[in-house]
């Protein structure tokens, strides 16, 4: 299928059922702002709050803080003790999660639509009036630092990953891993959560997005009756620090008992808002989307010299890392398969990309970004990633023409300029007795 009839496809999905208009902004005096999509295709409705605080707001000493309120947020304010705001949600027929990473922290409802006020409830009553007791903040402290050396010991991909992020950035707070380091959670002072909590989570540092079966009238009422008496703090101190241009290959070895080494290659990208994001976003596909991308087709399936590869470039505030990982097939030496990995980008960035390769890698961007705003899930999450990592949610409306715009030269530009060994830092994990 043509990108051009793709296009038509997300364009008519767009305009029919959600227009950049139909996305309405409410600003509340204490500086929240809170977007609105009504969907009423089901009887549901979400929640997302986009707290603008991840690991880069650290700084040594507090690492792992972004983090550990993920954790801290869900054990008691002032009017739902512990374990309460689950439990309460669940018997409303909701349900909820969070995640944490370097740039953010975000917090998700989602729940029958008749039940939207017992959500404002629950959520106004966290922001502000969170419990800070001690025994809790012990016992979430133990929960984080479990969590942290079982991520180590059973994920060779974390383990690697904290490695090499560590090596690439030796300025930029994304050198330190999200869950924080270990000597660093053992010491955090309740003085250090407060001071953090109420700079970070102030409601002029969140965007909420809520979509599904609601009105627009209804949830500015319930707004501003629950958020809008919370009380706003100054603007958090900007993350000002620039990481240096990297002068040479950096090379880190891991030692740990493995059954087969595995590799990471990272090489530094511009952040999301960058114009040569979506350049780069179908560079990665070409590389590792699917069974027939570059380097699955020649380092698992004809060479057999992976069991397995990917790529990733995550969303980012600052300028972050286009990242390879693959794992040895048995008898393969991590160095082969490395050489096999640049083998392919000097190909690529020799070459370039066909026609047919690049209109493959168009077809699945769209059609996935299509997919993900078929429901209000979806929906509410493309629209803040976008207000947060792009600038204006009213971007997302773009994306679909963004991606048809990228040309064969535009993927041979980015190969060229990023794929350079003195941009990288290469991470093996190998058994002790290999190296």
């Amino acid at each position: 299928m043509r990108l051009s009839i793709l296009v038509l496809i997300i364009s008519s999905f767009l305009l029919g059922q959600a227009k950049k208009e139909d996305v309405k902004t409410i600003l509340l005096s204490n500086g929240m702002k809170i977007l609105v999509l009504e969907d009423h295709s089901i009887p549901n409705a979400n929640m997302y709050l986009f707290w603008k605080v991840g690991s880069r707001n650290e700084h040594p000493g507090i690492t792992g803080l972004s983090h550990f309120f993920e954790h801290m947020m869900f054990n008691g304010s002032k009017n739902y003790g512990p374990k309460m705001f689950d439990i309460v949600m669940e018997a409303n027929g909701g349900s909820n999660n969070a995640y944490t990473t370097e740039n953010v922290t975000v917090y998700t409802d989602w729940f029958p639509s008749g039940s939207m006020e017992t959500i404002f409830k629950l959520e106004s009553d966290r922001i502000c009036c969170l419990d800070f007791d001690d025994k809790m903040i012990e016992s979430e402290r133990g929960v984080v630092l479990s969590e942290r050396s079982t991520g180590l010991e059973n994920s060779n991909y974390v383990l690697l990953s904290e490695q090499v992020q560590g090596a690439a950035f030796f300025a930029h707070p994304y050198r330190w891993p999200v869950i924080g380091y270990e000597s660093d959670i053992k010491n955090w002072k309740k003085e250090d959560l407060q001071n953090y909590f109420h700079t970070y989570y102030a409601p002029n540092n969140c965007v909420v997005v809520i979509s599904g079966d609601v009105t627009v009238e209804e949830v500015e009422k319930l707004a501003k009756k629950y958020f809008e008496s919370i009380q706003e703090s100054a603007p958090p101190r900007e993350v000002s620090i620039v990481e240096p241009e990297q002068l040479g290959e950096k090379r880190v070895v891991v030692h740990k008992e493995v059954s087969s080494p595995n590799i990471m290659i990272s090489y530094h990208i511009p952040e999301s808002k960058s114009e040569e994001y979506y350049a780069l976003s179908l560079l990665n596909s070409v590389l590792s989307s699917g069974n027939t991308s570059r380097l699955y087709k020649s380092l698992v399936d004809e060479k057999q010299l992976a069991t397995a590869v990917y790529t990733d470039m995550s969303y980012s505030f600052d300028p972050y890392l286009f990242t390879i990982y693959a794992i040895c097939n048995e008898g393969v030496s991590p160095d082969s398969l490395e050489n096999a990995v640049y083998d392919e980008l000097d190909k690529l960035t020799a070459e370039g990309v066909t026609e047919k390769e690049l209109q493959k890698v168009k077809n699945q961007k769209v059609m996935g970004f299509y997919k993900a705003l078929e429901t209000i899930d979806g929906k509410s999450n493309t629209i803040g990633t976008y207000e947060l990592f792009f600038g204006d949610y009213a971007k997302l409306f773009d994306a679909a023409d963004e991606y048809k715009k990228v040309s064969q030269e535009d993927i041979l530009s980015m190969a060229k300029e990023y794929f350079q060994k003195n941009n990288s830092t290469v991470g093996f994990l190998i058994s002790p007795e290999e190296e």
